[in-house]
């Protein structure tokens, strides 16, 4: 039996191995607006690799300087990056010995990482908006704010909201495009995300809170590959 633990995504990245990094791949497509890596034409709609030649440019006195290619990040906003660098930060502190939550009895105490599930929650809703309100983007703002008011719980975005406005649901396009298994995991994390907020702070365990980590990456890839379907057009 192999007994050897299993090599955790952010081990393979390079350097400094940043979470973040999840994001340094890709950049926004100029011709769909689809998330594309940089390398490569892009898998939406077959835009040609970039040229990463640097350019030159000329000062007032004739004097050549070479510029480096510069794109666009594919994040959303800042705050990307920000929820990111919490759970890594939160993943590798040190556990305290005033950690322990000696306050809270033994059988209802939460794992000590357990803000590592709210985080990643937090950030999901986050990326579930931008893809819909992307998607949508040719309602005027409005109605699409009225919308989504409306339809302002997760999981009702993911289901019947999902369905007005695609005629799906984020579980099928998850099993369209082949990551029916990311699925199961983000209803495990919803579930347990609401015992724990609604007095069952123990349904924040040390195995939720393994398993988020675990597959970031892959949950990651997979809103990518949704927002593509749904999110992108030619411009």
């Amino acid at each position: 039996m192999n007994n050897t633990p299993t090599q955790m995504w952010y081990e393979k990245l390079p350097n400094e191995k940043s979470w973040i990094r999840l994001w340094s791949d890709y950049t926004i497509c100029g011709r769909c607006r689809g998330i594309r890596r940089f390398e490569g034409t892009c898998q939406v709609c077959g835009d040609p690799p970039f040229d990463f030649t640097p350019k030159l440019i000329h000062d007032q006195n004739g004097k050549e300087y070479p510029v480096p290619a510069v794109f666009m990040g594919a994040e959303g906003r800042y705050e990307d990056y920000v929820y990111l660098e919490m759970m890594q930060r939160e993943w590798n502190r040190p556990i305290m010995s005033d950690d322990s939550f000696s306050g809270t009895p033994l059988g209802f105490r939460p794992s000590l990482r357990a803000s590592i599930v709210l985080l990643f929650w937090s950030y999901f809703e986050t990326r579930i908006e931008r893809l819909l309100r992307a998607a949508l983007a040719e309602i005027p703002n409005r109605l699409l704010d009225d919308m989504l008011r409306r339809y302002s719980m997760i999981g009702v975005r993911l289901n019947d909201f999902y369905r007005i406005a695609f005629d799906s649901t984020y579980k099928k396009d998850l099993e369209d495009l082949g990551h029916a298994e990311v699925w199961p995991h983000l209803a495990k994390v919803q579930e347990q995300r609401n015992q724990f907020a609604h007095g069952q702070p123990q349904a924040i365990d040390d195995n939720l809170v393994k398993s988020v980590v675990e597959k970031l990456k892959v949950e990651h890839e997979a809103w990518i590959a949704v927002f593509n379907k749904r999110a992108t057009r030619i411009v």
